[in-house]
């Protein structure tokens, strides 16, 4: 069985296969506990492989979307009906929907139910909307979302490269507006995109070290930040950098090179699992990177990789700092290695 597995994760990415097929050449014996290689995503309940590591809302220490109580407050005091009173964003116990856009009142019928499969979703998803959290950890970013604005994603990733799934992907997650019912989100770990002249949560946030790179410096009261790697020091790739969004001006340092690595492999994994899903990200007519929100028409049209900017006038994230080109050409290597 373990070396079915791991031939899988080695050679062929499992990304498109569910764990049952590892377990299929070897009857179970009853109360055996069926153990994960620890790189998985669930897509309708079945696992897919991404060979990176990612935490699941079902793990110790995974952020659990489906709870309808708040994470960061005292137990007493957790309930979502004590919410409303210190947050009136918090006006319903859930924090995410159905998939419901497009579908036949028979299709309905099935999965209200919870009847969603993958081929049924793949004819859905098509679209991979990447935030970043403005937050600097993933901890932090889910105690925004969910305790805070009763928001809700598919993916974090954190500093470190870890990756956290805290939904279903058949769910409807509240990321992006009228994306949601078409796209998977995934909030980034990056304190995010300022004009040149609000330089002081960078300047907080990142500090030089002499030899012309900068590190990370979450603030003291945080401790390690809920960071699951252990004395891990996060240091940009880049930074500072400027460009424009939506014809601002910002400035943004880059991601961390465990996140790019990280957000390769399961964009790979995902563009697999959902074959609407374009490797590639909008661009203007000479090829270059789209900048500015997508009009309507493009956005209906458009199958692929976008930035929260793409689809709102409003937002700026990914920010100018990030590399698109780095993140498509390393996840199409992954995808035609694995072929």
């Amino acid at each position: 069985m373990r070396l079915l597995a791991w031939i899988c994760a080695t050679f062929a990415m499992c990304a498109a296969l569910p764990a049952q097929t590892h377990t299929a050449a070897v009857a179970p014996r009853v109360g055996e506990p069926l153990v994960r290689s620890g790189d998985e995503i669930v897509v309708c309940g079945q696992l897919f492989h991404t060979t990176t590591p990612v935490v699941l809302w079902m793990d110790p220490g995974g952020y659990d979307a489906y709870r309808v109580e708040r994470r960061y407050v005292p137990f007493d005091e957790a309930a979502w009906r004590e919410s409303p009173g210190g947050n009136g964003a918090l006006s319903s116990p859930h924090r995410y929907g159905m998939r419901t856009q497009g579908l036949t009142p028979e299709q309905l019928e099935a999965v209200r139910g919870g009847g969603w499969n993958p081929d049924m979703l793949r004819e859905r998803v098509d679209q991979l909307v990447i935030h970043f959290d403005a937050c600097g950890t993933s901890r932090r970013c889910f105690e925004v979302l969910h305790d805070l604005r009763g928001l809700s994603v598919h993916f974090m990733l954190d500093i470190d490269g870890t990756i956290y799934q805290t939904l279903d992907l058949k769910e409807r997650a509240w990321h992006a507006t009228k994306a949601n019912d078409r796209s998977i989100g995934i909030e980034i770990a990056n304190i995010g995109a300022y004009p040149p002249d609000q330089p002081r949560v960078l300047n907080q946030w990142y500090r030089p070290t002499g030899d012309g790179r900068y590190r990370i410096t979450l603030p003291e009261a945080w401790g390690a930040g809920g960071v699951r790697t252990e004395g891990f020091v996060g240091e940009p790739l880049r930074g500072p950098v400027r460009g424009k969004i939506h014809g601002q001006e910002l400035v943004q340092y880059d991601l961390t090179p465990q996140q790019y690595e990280a957000l390769s492999r399961l964009t790979a994994a995902l563009c697999r699992v959902f074959p609407k899903l374009r490797c590639d990200y909008p661009r203007e007519a000479d090829g270059s990177l789209i900048v500015r929100q997508l009009t309507d028409d493009e956005w209906s049209d458009y199958q692929g990789l976008l930035g929260h900017y793409h689809v709102q006038a409003n937002k700026v994230d990914p920010g100018p700092a990030f590399q698109w080109n780095r993140l498509i050409e390393e996840a199409q290597g992954m995808l035609e290695s694995s072929r």
